[in-house]
């Protein structure tokens, strides 16, 4: 092979790593009366309107996924969960703070995985009475053992100005903003990464 076969070869294998670029758009609650379908939605909208990646979301309630290693669990939706992580190339975490931290389902969801997670780039949108930066900070911590690499930028959405009544998703206008920002890190990330896996 020719130096311009590699040169232009390498140049095609790009563009198609490009376009098949999937961001999981990951809801982290599933409790009862949550929010974060109105964030996710909010989130994939801004996304969509950029062309830049295939955003899909992922609901972690649409997975059976008991405690990880309880007995006698209903663990059916383990293999589909598995199979929708490892076909993206990068993530969305949506979070919530329940008392400073991740909700306990979005760490189960975490742990039921491992190699699926590895090499691959996450941005955080987090929501709280402090905009979720305590929940943000201990998931950044967790992606970090999984191989997860969290981009720099997080919008954090304020319960007391971001949401009316507590459960009616009404962002600020900076916030698309920050989200905006968010993605122009985690595209190149994820693109990045895309490369060594």
């Amino acid at each position: 092979m020719g130096f311009f076969d590699k040169l232009f070869g390498k140049e095609k294998k790009e563009e198609e790593t490009m376009a098949k670029l999937n961001i999981g758009i990951i809801l982290g609650s599933t409790r009862e009366g949550r929010v974060s379908p109105q964030v996710g939605a909010w989130v994939k909208e801004i996304a969509d309107k950029r062309g830049d990646a295939n955003y899909t979301i992922i609901d972690i309630a649409d997975y059976k996924l008991p405690l990880l290693g309880e007995e006698g669990g209903d663990a059916s939706g383990a293999a589909a969960w598995s199979e929708i992580i490892a076909a993206q190339d990068g993530f969305v975490f949506i979070v919530q703070e329940y008392n400073h931290s991740i909700t306990g389902a979005l760490k189960n969801a975490l742990d039921y995985l491992r190699e699926e997670w590895n090499n691959k780039a996450a941005g955080i949108v987090s929501y709280g009475s402090v905009g979720g930066a305590r929940a943000a900070e201990h998931l950044r911590g967790i992606l970090g053992e999984l191989l997860v690499a969290d981009v720099r930028v997080h919008p954090a959405l304020s319960l007391f100005t971001d949401f009316e009544n507590g459960t009616d998703f009404k962002p600020a206008a900076v916030q698309e903003d920050s989200v905006n920002q968010m993605l122009d890190q985690l595209i190149p990330w994820s693109k990045a990464l895309f490369t060594i896996r």
